[in-house]
């Protein structure tokens, strides 16, 4: 486990010359992603950071925007707003920034829920939950990897469950839309896979850029509840998020404070593929096993977790499948 105290002296040394200057956070609004711009702010450095969130965050977001310049009036922070479940919306919101931008140092992901309740599926016939989890986010990578590859440390971080893969994927139905194939626990089992099979392929395609696969563990961001019907606030699923789920995060969960400071560190730090802020410590361990750039799948603690006896046969038998599948979906959008 690398310690708060390394990560906390690791983010001391973020100033203007390290930081990135140029950020784009999807999912922002809430949970990890605004803990982590919280913490980005607060270093004190001059950053412009791109806040993407729904037309319902609005309000609440410009609330925590005048927060943060409040922190650090050098902090540069513009609101796009998107309904990024639609994979068009994502498009616009890509071709906003790419308007304004010749380069990006960090692409920060974290748009998502664990779907508790029925399929749902946008004007596009994709799943929500499966299109912020994935599509949406290597939509949000493949419109920004021209900007991202003119950086000189730039960092892809999408925060969902690096080194939990399983192999337990249906390579039939990727998008589980076979009747009774889709509950929470499928879509958690196909949604990292997918995400960590294609994030390594870009990361082999594009060695300048380093990717993060990061599994936060417990935060209390309440955002379990976003899953649930609301339709049916008294069902089974409900009880067990509010008596037994939810106070068990808090139990265990890290602190707000401690949450952001180790994703800021994972978007900075040398630690991962060489480039950012000077790590002296171990250097982390890409997805092929290797102190080299490329794919890392980081764990709450920080530690790399290579998962080497899955993703040998995720290669094998799903990455192909998977790429080709995820580029007939997103091909309109590109």
């Amino acid at each position: 486990m690398v310690s708060y105290k390394e990560i906390q002296a690791s983010n001391a040394l973020i100033n203007d010359a390290m930081a990135p200057r140029v950020s784009v956070f999807v999912g922002g609004t809430s949970g990890i992603g605004k803990l982590t711009i919280r913490a980005l702010v607060a270093t004190g450095a001059s950053v412009r950071i791109y806040l993407v969130g729904r037309k319902s965050s609005e309000e609440r977001t410009h609330v925590f925007i005048q927060e943060l310049h409040a922190i650090n009036p050098k902090a540069e922070i513009i609101w796009i707003e998107g309904e990024v479940a639609l994979l068009a919306e994502t498009t616009r919101v890509c071709e906003t920034i790419k308007s304004k931008e010749s380069r990006i140092d960090l692409l920060f992901l974290t748009t998502g829920y664990a779907p508790f309740s029925a399929r749902k599926e946008t004007a596009e016939d994709v799943e929500i939950s499966q299109s912020l989890a994935y599509y949406s986010r290597i939509l949000f990578i493949l419109h920004l990897l021209p900007l991202l590859s003119k950086a000189e440390a730039p960092k892809v971080v999408s925060v969902l469950a690096g080194g939990m893969e399983r192999t337990a994927i249906d390579l039939d139905d990727l998008d589980l839309k076979k009747p009774g194939n889709f509950n929470a626990i499928k879509a958690h089992m196909h949604y990292g896979p997918m995400n960590t099979t294609t994030m390594e392929k870009l990361a082999n395609d594009n060695p300048n850029v380093t990717f993060i696969h990061s599994w936060p563990g417990w935060v209390n961001t309440g955002n379990v509840r976003r899953g649930l019907d609301p339709n049916s606030p008294n069902s089974i699923m409900a009880w067990f998020v509010w008596l037994i789920l939810e106070p068990l995060i808090g139990l265990f969960a890290f602190s707000d404070e401690e949450s952001g400071q180790r994703h800021l560190f994972q978007s900075t730090s040398a630690a991962f593929g060489g480039r950012g802020v000077l790590w002296k410590g171990k250097p982390g361990i890409n997805s092929l096993g290797k102190p080299a750039d490329g794919l890392f799948l980081v764990n709450y603690k920080c530690n790399c977790t290579p998962n080497a006896k899955v993703m040998p046969l995720l290669r094998e038998k799903a990455l192909g499948k998977i790429w080709d599948h995820t580029q007939e979906v997103l091909r309109p959008y590109l």
